[in-house]
């Protein structure tokens, strides 16, 4: 099998497909006499990855892009407003299939883990910030690593060192990001129990510190490792955060250079939060994809993007 986008698509419905069937729970609830879809989750899902992947940043250009070349695969596309409406219904399943796709793989098992949060703007004019809907959630933050002050959310991510998504959250730019991992430790179906089957090593930068908050990780099974702040002792591992870091840093820069995650599009809470899914959907699903196939590099989607 070939590492094209076609193939990508193929093996995406079909998986998708049969784990809908297998869990009929896990899709949007319709009412038993209403008009049924023409077009199907599993398809819509695969449609959505596809579009992140290209780096379709625009709803009615990339359908307009999909009826001149991809009416093969999809014959029955939606308009735009039906696409956008299913896409927001499908929100809680796509981030299911995260899971479940990233449990579908060989790294899936890791014992390192990556921890880190990287800005998602989500507006600049002060006119935006004060007429947009995000207000209250969004707010004002700082980005160290481009040094500017932005106003929007925080992208908070637990990878594996294959760069697979473990869990994520998505808070707004001051949160603690310590109380944000604990909160996706809890919430993530199965990263405790993992950690418990053996000592789960998480990397994370300085931000991640304080006494209580690493004694907890330690009863959960997670070893943290990170540098030592100004006034503390050197700590274990030194050595290794430069290199470590830079993985993070890495998919970071996927999500943000090609799959265009600032550009996003976002102007509501649902509308920005399954577009942040949408691009994690896609680039979890290309690991996937490329772990099948047996390729080396798991983050490349070089094959995919034209």
């Amino acid at each position: 099998m070939d590492a094209d986008l076609d193939t990508l698509a193929t093996a995406l419905y079909v998986k998708t497909d049969d784990m809908l069937k297998a869990h009929p729970d896990r899709v949007p609830a319709r009412p038993k006499n209403g008009i049924v879809p023409r077009i199907s989750d599993a398809e819509l899902v695969t449609l959505a990855v596809m579009q992140a992947v290209l780096g379709h940043t625009s709803e009615r250009r990339w359908l307009r892009y999909a009826r001149k070349h991809l009416i093969g695969m999809f014959p029955d596309l939606p308009g735009q407003s039906g696409y956008n409406k299913r896409l927001r219904k499908l929100g809680d399943t796509m981030s299911w299939l995260i899971g479940m796709l990233g449990a579908d793989t060989s790294i899936a098992t890791d014992d390192v883990w990556e921890v880190d949060s990287t800005s998602v703007e989500c507006a600049r004019s002060r006119e935006t910030v004060k007429r947009s809907d995000l207000a209250g959630w969004a707010e004002y933050g700082y980005c160290a690593s481009h040094s500017r002050l932005f106003w929007g959310l925080r992208l908070h991510l637990v990878c594996t060192l294959h760069d697979l998504p473990v869990g994520w959250a998505l808070t707004g730019a001051k949160a603690d990001e310590r109380a944000v991992l604990e909160d996706i430790l809890a919430n993530t179906p199965g990263a405790t129990n993992h950690a418990m089957e053996g000592r789960q090593i998480l990397v994370g930068d300085k931000n991640y510190f304080g006494k209580d908050f690493e004694t907890r990780l330690d009863d959960a099974g997670i070893e943290l490792l990170r540098p030592a702040r100004k006034g503390e002792k050197p700590r274990a591992g030194t050595q290794f955060f430069k290199p470590l870091r830079q993985v993070i840093e890495s998919i970071n820069w996927t999500y943000k250079g090609h799959l265009d995650l600032e550009r996003h599009g976002g102007r509501t809470i649902a509308g920005v939060c399954i577009r942040i899914a949408q691009r994690i959907l896609a680039l979890t699903a290309t690991i996937w994809h490329n772990d099948n196939l047996g390729l080396n590099i798991r983050r490349s989607l070089t094959a995919y993007d034209h």
